[in-house]
């Protein structure tokens, strides 16, 4: 019955669809001029800036919204926890003997309470724009734990749960520190809004009246966070116009790879007519090599993608494409085992890795370390670190010719670190640094090509490998696809196995290739 209550409640609170239609995404008769965007609010302005200049101002980072939320749940519920402790010794005094039940009873109020909070979207940054409103959601939650605390108390008064000595001032004091905490980062939100650090921006692919009915219904929502930035759009006829309710078209859909690599774009709006089914097919194969959230408009429902369920941004429905891979709190999980584990192994690794250093020195001249050039995240491009395995002035920097079997090039002591991997250890400096990561696909060689064909002429799809930061060790070199690359099958299953890997990423899956490795390193049959 509880749970009946909150959802009809969170029904009635849910500006995000009522703002500008029902729950089906139907429209609403609106004023546009009344809801329309100023155009001093708008990232590119008709006439005033070109793709180049709109990439140099989009490449500034924004803020996570999830991962705020987050920070903040954990501290609010800290706070809340505090304070019932403090009232629980203030005004009971006694500590000895009767501390079990009152921590139980608190844990599972905080429990309820992050239940409730997240059913009601207290964390979302629309909430937290609205003081009034974040307050009036988040003190319902607190009264409704309250009430279940009350109600389970008189289904079993044997257990005396509800003890009013200190928990009638736990539900005043938190009270107060849920208004203390809100206010003031209501105020934070609203200064980040401002800001820009908080949007996502997004851009609009497809012209012409479809575009134009996704960005006015989009505008003329209260609290929006989508910055629309652009329009691209192969098309050149007047279906699409050069600028749509007052956005440039900036180029066409290839240029848009290019543009959302130089900027920090979240979202790709596909705005096409409803019957384009293979347009849409088409360009997909060109978009979903990019690391980005892409969504396909949808007032109806009659397209081919039909069996996907709808997800709404405000009131409008959109079918999910493709999701941007390891974000939010998947991210930073992510990256603080990296670098929790890379520091590890530095300092376990050290003596192992001064003892090859020095063996490198004896066997040839030149340095320790070798870089090269290879793709990173986004298809940046980043200096990996190696230990040389080849004579100083045969090494191949660009990678143009691939090392065989009893390469002349390759030094004895190179020979045997190359078979054992052991070169590859340096880059745990790249980890530590942030630039790769402990798991994920091998960054290769950025003019790495199989005979006079790059390798991502040979795969359709190759550079979608780029969606996540590459990795010291995968899953394409734990199933043996490591060493040398003669053939275009090679290279065609290292890239099925990157993509496998990442859309079905997850630490333990991430531990599991580590532990594999070692025991998968066995196996030099192809490298050398």
């Amino acid at each position: 019955y509880l749970a009946g209550v909150m959802e009809n409640f969170a029904r009635n609170a849910d500006d995000d669809r009522d703002l500008s239609g029902d729950s089906t995404g139907h429209d609403r008769d609106f004023d546009h001029n009344a809801f329309i965007m100023r155009p001093d609010e708008r990232l590119a302005l008709p006439g005033r800036m070109d793709r180049t200049q709109l990439a140099e101002l989009l490449a500034r980072k924004t803020l996570s919204p999830g991962i705020i939320g987050g920070i903040f749940a954990l501290l609010e519920t800290a706070f809340l926890l505090t304070a019932g402790l403090f009232c629980f010794i203030f005004f009971n005094q006694v500590i000895s003997g009767e501390i079990a039940l009152p921590i139980m009873v608190m844990l599972s109020l905080m429990l309820l309470f992050a239940v409730f909070a997240q059913g009601l979207h207290v964390y979302e940054m629309r909430v937290f724009r609205d003081p009034a409103q974040q307050f009036m959601r988040t003190f319902a939650i607190w009264l409704t734990c309250f009430g279940c605390l009350v109600l389970t108390s008189l289904l079993f008064p044997q257990y005396n749960i509800f003890q009013t000595d200190w928990v009638s001032p736990w539900f005043v004091a938190g009270l107060f520190v849920i208004l203390a905490l809100r206010l003031p980062m209501s105020m934070i939100v609203r200064q980040w809004t401002d800001a820009g650090l908080l949007e996502r921006r997004a851009v609009i692919v497809g012209g012409g009246k479809e575009a134009e009915d996704v960005i006015v219904n989009l505008e003329r929502q209260e609290n929006n966070d989508i910055r629309i930035c652009g329009i691209f759009d192969d098309r050149t006829d007047d279906r699409s116009p050069e600028s749509v309710a007052g956005y440039p078209k900036l180029g066409t859909v290839t240029e848009l790879i290019e543009f959302a690599r130089d900027t920090k774009l979240d979202m790709l709006l596909v705005s096409l007519p409803l019957t384009a089914d293979g347009r849409v097919r088409e360009m997909l194969k060109k978009l979903w090599v990019l690391p980005l959230d892409i969504r396909l408009s949808a007032h109806t429902n009659k397209l081919a993608f039909k069996a996907r369920n709808f997800s709404y941004i405000g009131a409008m429905p959109f079918i999910k494409l493709a999701d941007k891979p390891i974000a939010g709190w998947g991210f930073v999980r992510k990256r603080i085992f990296d670098a929790i584990m890379s520091a590890f192994l530095l300092v376990v690794l050290f003596p192992f890795l001064v003892a090859t250093a020095i063996a490198i020195k004896l066997d040839s001249k030149g340095p320790v370390f070798f870089r090269q050039k290879r793709h990173g995240f986004n298809n940046e491009e980043i200096d990996v670190w190696k230990f040389r395995s080849m004579y100083t002035d045969m090494c191949d920097a660009q990678a143009k010719v691939v090392v065989t079997k009893n390469d002349p090039r390759v030094t004895r002591v190179g020979a045997f670190i190359r078979k054992t991997s052991i070169d590859e250890l340096p880059q745990l400096w790249n980890v530590l640094r942030g630039e790769l990561s402990l798991v994920g696909p091998r960054p290769h060689a950025v003019h790495a090509h199989l005979k006079d064909t790059h390798w991502n002429d040979v795969v359709d799809g190759y550079f979608a490998r780029h969606r996540v930061k590459p990795g010291v060790t995968g899953w394409a070199q734990i199933n043996g696809w490591r060493g040398e690359v003669t053939t275009q099958k090679d290279i065609k299953k290292r890239t099925d196995y990157d993509l496998y890997y990442i859309e079905n990423w997850s630490l333990r899956f991430d531990l599991y290739i580590l532990c594999l490795t070692p025991f998968r390193l066995m196996n030099t049959e192809n490298a050398y």
